[in-house]
């Protein structure tokens, strides 16, 4: 069962603008590169950078709970640390995410563009080495099977924007929902391999179209009533590394037959 890889993204501020990428080295207890390696409290969360542990989504400046995040488009400069950032009606932002003064003042900078939604006090937060603002504490990599969108969006009578499951990992020619019978099983992305090991469960942040920074579409309800469960996507870990690149070949490997009696 071969799919075909269409997307490639990360998040590097949590909650934040997808960027979408060519290509991606992906390797075994490394998450994916740059990915959610920055959250924005919406007040004091309790995240200590000493001794980094899960912190639920909601603790954060999210889709989920605050819709206007959409409105904010960022661009995320690797080499330096740089964060470029626009919202309607607002000056751009220019700052280095990699230094305390940076994050300040990208906190600075949002509080007006929230408003009174997030109360605050904002506060940028950065990941470790080890750890990063993913929405599962064993979240690596996430995939979402487009052609299970296609036939939410059939049922809902809408055209669902895929980008609003905010995955790293688009792929096409699978057939619909079968990835969520794949727990344990082995695939190869690319040149890498991973192991599937949970369906994600979906929240309210897929209701938000990111063109309009709107709710505009109950996913999660369609989602229960139409299939009895609310996942869409899976999340994977690496057990090789290797390179992913557009239009790579995304292949489940066949069960293993049971023994013979």
């Amino acid at each position: 069962m071969t799919g075909l890889l269409t997307g490639i993204f990360r998040h590097p501020v949590k909650g934040f603008t997808p960027e979408p990428l060519t290509s991606i080295d992906l390797a075994p207890g490394q998450g994916f590169p740059a990915d959610r390696i920055y959250a924005v409290e919406n007040g004091p969360c309790g995240f200590d950078p000493a001794a980094p542990a899960f912190v639920p989504k909601q603790k954060f400046t999210v889709l989920a709970a605050l819709p206007q995040v959409a409105a904010v488009t960022t661009r995320y400069h690797d080499a330096t640390g740089d964060l470029e950032a626009s919202a309607p009606g607002v000056r751009p932002f220019f700052g280095r995410l990699g230094e305390p003064a940076g994050r300040e003042a990208f906190a600075a900078w949002l509080a007006p563009v929230l408003g009174e939604d997030a109360p605050g006090p904002l506060k940028v937060v950065a990941a470790t080495e080890a750890w990063r603002f993913t929405d599962h504490p064993q979240g690596q990599v996430s995939i979402v099977n487009l052609a299970s969108v296609a036939d939410l969006s059939r049922r809902m009578g809408v055209e669902l924007d895929p980008l609003r499951f905010r995955a790293n990992l688009y792929v096409d020619d699978w057939p619909a929902w079968a990835e969520l019978d794949w727990t344990g099983r082995r695939l190869m992305l690319g040149w890498a391999e991973a192991e599937v090991f949970k369906p994600i469960v979906r929240c309210a942040a897929t209701e938000v179209n990111p063109a309009t920074a709107h709710k505009d579409a109950e996913v999660v309800k369609a989602l229960f009533d139409a299939y009895g469960h609310m996942h869409c996507g899976v999340y994977v870990r690496m057990t090789k590394p290797g390179r992913l690149g557009l239009g790579d070949a995304c292949t489940v490997p066949q069960a293993e037959a049971a023994p013979a009696p």
